[in-house]
């Protein structure tokens, strides 16, 4: 039992509430897994948001008047306290699950969905964190910031979920080298870009 003191109200413990606005069906236990993503996040760096909406697409109107336009369908949106309207997040099962594809596009889509997930609601969250409760951070430098933080938390969470896992165990010794691969690989597909 918390412990009250005078004048304060009891700490509660909130669950951020899943709105399931997609009209197809989604994988099984897709609420549950959402909860257990939240759930390994520290609940400090959620205060404030409300919940998740689970839409088909995203379809905002200040996507319209960007400079540059989005390609492909946009993942996931965070939309910030305005007013009275709490923060929350929104997912676009559509571009998740790519219900619109071929049978190889959507069995891709489907496998990877779990990890997919997880990585977008860690980005969401790191958004809000930054945005709200993290005043340290210069505005210029929030996007390292956040993808720094939705790359750590995935990386740990997805250890986690791979524990006991018998292709964990077979690849384990090899990880540093296939690290050090893709930092080299990133390095060269960077200087491509450059180039190019």
């Amino acid at each position: 039992m918390a412990i009250q003191t005078a004048g304060q109200k009891p700490a509660r413990d909130t669950k951020i509430k899943i709105e399931n606005q997609a009209s197809f069906d989604l994988p099984k236990d897709t609420e549950k897994l959402i909860h257990d993503i939240l759930d390994f996040l520290p609940m400090e760096q959620q205060r404030g948001l409300t919940k998740v909406k689970l839409v088909d697409f995203i379809n905002d109107p200040r996507l319209k008047n960007l400079d540059k336009p989005i390609g492909g369908d946009l993942p996931g949106l965070y939309h910030p306290k305005v007013g009275n309207q709490s923060a929350f997040m929104e997912v676009s099962m559509g571009a998740l699950l790519q219900p619109t594809e071929g049978f190889a596009k959507k069995w891709m889509a489907k496998s990877a969905f779990k990890g997919n997930l997880a990585g977008i609601i860690f980005s969401l969250v790191g958004q809000h964190y930054h945005l709200t409760l993290r005043h340290s951070v210069n505005k210029q430098n929030l996007e390292p910031q956040i993808r720094q933080y939705a790359e750590k938390n995935l990386k740990v969470w997805s250890e986690k979920q791979q524990v006991n896992n018998w292709r964990t165990k077979l690849f384990k010794p090899f990880r540093p080298q296939m690290e050090r691969l893709a930092k080299w690989l990133n390095k060269k597909a960077i200087e491509a870009q450059k180039k190019g």
